[in-house]
């Protein structure tokens, strides 16, 4: 559900953002974004199927089954007011393909897209091709980035591995699928917004120096920003202090009339 700070200091609609999680997570990690962004943002997380409140639904696992779950939702957004995509390792792919999908069907853009601990879609990852992999390999390098929890929950027949490692499988693939969509000239290529790029600087996936090339997917500037922390900074608070500011920023500079 929305949450955020009211109005803009210009009496119009507040900026929606839209924020999507990392994988194998629901949008709780977005739960301290509304009394960080600062006035005139409505944090608006977007939980994909298969988890949390949306646990009995179907997980998706590929561009059409995620624009069919999420894009008219995002579809309304762009026709309503101003607003803006913050998405989180996945979360980033699931914006990127958001944005371009949004492009297609000609609604208006965002005022930016934020990704963060996302390495660009043309760039290979350690990941990539890993959902199938058997335990004793895939649980490595998930260690590696922090995501699997320490003690009994992790063992075979834990929590975690019942119920949070077939998520995080299925995120996998899906990312697969996204990042294929991406490099494919049919439904990838640039989008024609800012793009802000958010860095760990311990991330041992995304690095700080391999996301300068998030350059090649926007037609629009660029912005860079490396916050203390690593794979998972996205409830630090400098984070969302300065995607709200981004908010009102490009709210201010945009075409007179362009997203009111």
């Amino acid at each position: 559900m929305a949450s955020g700070t009211g109005d803009d200091a210009e009496g119009g609609r507040p900026v929606r953002l839209h924020c999507l999680a990392h994988a194998g997570a629901g949008v709780t990690g977005y739960r301290t974004w509304p009394a960080a962004v600062g006035p005139g943002v409505e944090v608006a997380p977007l939980p994909l199927p298969g988890r949390a409140g949306r646990r009995r639904e179907t997980r998706v696992t590929d561009r059409a089954a995620l624009l069919a779950d999420l894009l008219p939702t995002l579809l309304e957004s762009a026709r309503t007011g101003p607003y803006a995509l913050y998405g989180h390792s996945l979360g980033a792919l699931v914006a990127y393909t958001l944005t371009r999908a949004l492009a297609d069907a000609g609604a208006p853009p965002p005022l930016f897209l934020a990704v963060g601990a996302c390495l660009p879609p043309h760039t290979a990852t350690a990941l990539i091709g890993a959902s199938d992999l058997p335990d004793e390999r895939l649980l490595p390098l998930l260690d590696r980035l922090g995501s699997v929890p320490q003690g009994g929950s992790a063992s075979p027949g834990g929590l975690w591995r019942r119920t949070v490692l077939p998520v995080l499988r299925d995120d996998l693939r899906l990312a697969r699928d996204l990042r294929d969509r991406a490099v494919d000239p049919a439904t990838g290529g640039r989008v024609d917004c800012p793009v802000l790029v958010f860095a760990g600087r311990d991330d041992p996936l995304a690095v700080p120096a391999a996301l300068e090339h998030w350059r090649r997917w926007t037609n629009g500037p660029i912005e860079q920003h490396t916050l203390a922390g690593d794979h998972f900074f996205a409830d630090l608070p400098d984070l969302p202090r300065l995607v709200g500011q981004a908010c009102r920023d490009h709210l201010a500079t945009a075409p007179s009339g362009a997203h009111r």
